[in-house]
């Protein structure tokens, strides 16, 4: 993932305060719950002041008391009422916030092209979207809130202060902004480290990924030991940065704890020197006392959100990391829907290189030039890495061509959007992805507007009809993870049901039987021969007995398309597919 950049937290907040427009109501009414609270809050100072006061001077009477006593009962009444909308409604804002901000990151995800998964861990990106956001919901939530609040208590604070006393008053808040810079390093290598744990989970995520959907391959060459080691190396790394998170949040809680004695200390010798000069009542310093206490108690609120303020902005700057990432593959300007699919597939003088590639590198495909016509099947043979499957990626733009045009229907495809581009051409590929679910949910996978009569007719025509009835809750059995309880040719057959549901003009079979044992390749041959008829079909085959019938069969290798020609024709060439064809038949039957 290459957007790495770094963010001030006034950017990162600009980023995140548009996610508060639709909770707005919420937002405010929970800033007026905490105004509320914290304003009722500081009235216990006044009450205990004005009823020491009176006790001093003999004024206390069982009038006052009650008067005092009623007053303070409302107060307790609304910042009891206001803490629970605060804890209610305002996390449920919060978590609205987290579950849109989890949408957009995965919607942008969807857009990013197969050039950027192939260079991206998987679990690193299920930590972007999962583990990234947890702390959204606290931070939308109390960040306003903490700061808001401890702005109204610093305020209102400091006014009282000034009015019992200015001198006092001053000595405690020059040391404020001093205990604030002298924490300051720390609580940037705090901010640091926070992102480190970000970045290591999605390692340890990535790891735990590989292993359990490898976990047979561990299994067979009994590497349990190995896997271990590997997760133990991970999960000690996480606990080191976790040392040095903690180390600067304790160092900046001594920091801060140190400036708050200094201020009780001063308190404690300026406040009793002024009280036996008589420049301070007994009421006074009690209301002092307390609003000191409300002082410090705010700041170490503070300070002790910073932890879950820094993780809250660690969240939301590994979110903007992933929104700010660009697409290399997406719909221009005024692109035009691809309707009305004759099936001509034509590529001119077309060159690829991946996004990654030099100037110098070679290309992948080096001047590629083909045209196949509406109903043709044509088959790409040629030595492994010549660029077959590359060829297959430009057609759906998976891939960009770098050079040339690649055409349907005489259309630029770049031209097209690519939701009606991918929509008329269906894929079925040797490395089949099933999604755990039913095996009806992954028929209808093709089309989410079939019908039940359309599904099982799907299935019919792939040829797997039968076995799926025999499965136990038939079309809705359970697969497992990636089809895990179906073997290789039945999970073949269901991706071709897919594609018959689907019903695209233009077909691409990458592979489709290679992977398969004799029998299983001669049933799910038998369905492709169906799913192909009348179709655009562009075919790359490992075993070439299954494309001798192909209309045209281009040879590809590093140089290009070096061979065109019938299965016939090309063996009377006697040249690069002749050799082909020869040494794979030997390979299938010794």
């Amino acid at each position: 993932m290459k957007e790495e950049k770094t963010y001030t937290n006034i950017q990162l907040i600009k980023k995140f305060t548009p996610y508060y427009i639709p909770y707005k109501k919420d937002f405010f009414l929970d800033l007026f719950s905490a105004s509320m609270t914290t304003i009722c809050e500081l009235v216990l100072p006044i009450i205990l002041a004005k009823l020491t006061d009176a006790a001093e001077d003999g004024s206390l009477t069982i009038k006052l008391i009650v008067i005092l006593g009623f007053i303070f009962a409302i107060t307790k009444v609304v910042e009891i009422a206001g803490k629970f909308f605060m804890q209610s409604i305002g996390h449920i804002m919060g978590a609205k916030i987290e579950r849109d901000m989890r949408r957009d990151v995965f919607h942008h995800l969807l857009t990013m092209s197969d050039a950027f998964f192939s260079e991206t861990k998987i679990g690193q990106l299920m930590s972007r979207v999962t583990t990234d956001l947890f702390d959204i919901t606290e931070f939308s939530h109390h960040c306003p809130e903490e700061f808001f609040i401890g702005a109204v208590k610093l305020i209102i604070a400091f006014v009282v202060l000034l009015n019992i006393n200015i001198e006092l008053s001053l000595v405690i808040y020059i040391l404020m902004p001093i205990m604030f810079f002298a924490a300051k390093e720390k609580r940037q290598a705090f901010k640091t480290t926070q992102k480190n744990e970000k970045i290591q989970i999605g390692n340890i995520n990535s790891n735990i990924e590989d292993v359990l959907l490898g976990i047979n391959v561990v299994k067979s060459f009994a590497n349990e030991d190995v896997e271990k080691n590997k997760f133990k190396k991970s999960n000690d790394r996480f606990v080191d940065i976790k040392k040095k998170t903690y180390y600067y949040m304790a160092s900046y809680n001594m920091i801060n704890q140190t400036f708050a004695g200094l201020m009780y200390a001063v308190l404690i010798f300026m406040g009793g020197t002024m009280v036996l000069k008589g420049k301070l009542s007994s009421g006074d310093l009690v209301a002092f006392t307390l609003y000191l206490n409300t002082l410090i108690t705010t700041v170490n609120r503070l300070v002790e959100f910073t932890d879950q303020f820094q993780r809250g902005l660690t969240g939301i700057e590994r979110f903007t990391e992933v929104m700010g990432l660009k697409t290399d593959i997406y719909d221009i300007k005024g692109a035009q829907e691809l309707k009305a699919v004759y099936g001509r597939i034509k590529f001119d003088h077309v060159y690829f290189k991946y996004p990654d590639q030099s100037e110098s590198d070679e290309w992948i495909l080096n001047d590629i030039n083909f045209d196949i016509k509406k109903g043709e099947n044509v088959a790409l043979v040629g030595p492994s890495g010549a660029g077959k499957t590359t060829i297959t990626k430009l057609i759906p733009r998976f891939y960009e061509a770098s050079l040339g045009e690649v055409m349907i229907d005489d259309k630029n495809i770049r031209d097209l959007t690519l939701e009606s581009l991918r929509d008329h051409i269906g894929i079925v590929q040797q490395d089949v992805y099933l999604f755990s679910g039913s095996v009806r949910e992954n028929i209808e996978y093709g089309d989410q507007r079939a019908t039940e009569e359309d599904v099982i007719r799907a299935a019919k025509l792939a040829g797997a009809y039968d076995f799926i009835m025999d499965l136990p809750y038939g079309f809705d059995t359970y697969i497992g993870e990636r089809g895990i309880k179906l073997s290789g040719g039945q999970k073949q057959r269901i991706s071709i049901a897919r594609a018959f549901l689907k019903n695209p003009p233009i077909l691409i079979l990458d592979e489709a039987t290679s992977a398969l044992d004799n029998k299983s390749e001669k049933i799910v041959q038998d369905s492709l021969e169906k799913l192909t008829k009348g179709r655009t079909t562009l075919t790359i085959a490992h075993r070439l007995s299954t494309i001798i019938d192909a209309d045209e069969i281009l040879v590809l290798t590093e140089d290009g398309i070096v061979e065109k020609g019938t299965h016939k024709e090309l063996l009377d060439k006697k040249g690069i597919y002749y050799n082909l064809y020869n040494s794979n038949n030997k390979e299938l039957f010794g």
